[in-house]
C-alpha cells in the first residue's frame, strides 16, 4: 500500500473511535480507551494484532521512570520524522515538561487538528494549537503492510 492509502486507512478507523468514553489502560472501540489504547486498537485493526503490548501501567507510569518507554516503542515500530513534516495519519506524541518521558499520544488528523482520548471526556479531535505544538515529542509514519482479509 502506499503511504497516502496507510494513512486513509489510518485516518478512517482513528475517526470510528470518535467519542469512544475515556478508560484508563482501555483499547476497545465504543467501550473505552486511553491514549495509548485509541492508538493500540488502530494499530490491531489496520494490521491485525498490536505491535507490542504495554502491560498494566499507573496513570503516572512515565514520572515513575527514567526511560522514554512510549518514544522507544514508537521507534520500534514506526518511522521518525521531523516535528516540520507532519502528515495527516502521522503518530504524534507528547510530553509535558521538555524533562518528563512522552507520556500522551494522538493521531494527526489535519496539519492543526489530531484526535486522541482525552483523560476525563472520550476520544475527541483537538485543535493543535501552540500548547499541544511545543510539547510535541515525536512525530512518527505508521510503516507500510499488507492488510490479510
Amino acid at each position: 500500500m502506499s503511504a497516502e492509502e496507510i494513512s486513509a486507512a489510518i485516518l478512517a478507523e482513528a475517526r470510528s473511535w470518535l467519542g469512544t468514553p475515556y478508560r484508563h489502560q482501555g483499547s476497545r472501540k465504543g467501550v473505552g480507551c486511553d491514549c495509548l489504547g485509541l492508538v493500540l486498537g488502530v494499530w490491531r485493526e489496520i494490521y491485525g494484532t498490536e505491535p507490542e503490548l504495554p502491560g498494566p501501567y499507573a496513570p503516572d507510569w512515565a514520572e515513575a521512570g527514567e526511560q522514554d518507554l512510549l518514544l522507544s516503542a514508537a521507534r520500534r515500530h514506526c518511522f521518525e520524522r521531523a516535528a516540520d513534516e507532519l502528515t495527516a495519519g502521522d503518530l504524534i506524541l507528547f510530553r509535558w515538561r521538555p524533562h518528563l518521558p512522552a507520556k500522551h499520544a494522538g493521531i494527526l488528523l489535519e496539519q492543526d487538528r489530531f484526535i486522541h482520548a482525552y483523560q476525563g471526556s472520550a476520544v475527541v479531535v483537538s485543535a493543535l494549537v501552540p500548547q499541544w505544538r511545543r510539547r510535541i515529542a515525536g512525530v512518527f509514519a505508521f510503516p507500510e503492510y499488507s492488510k490479510k482479509n
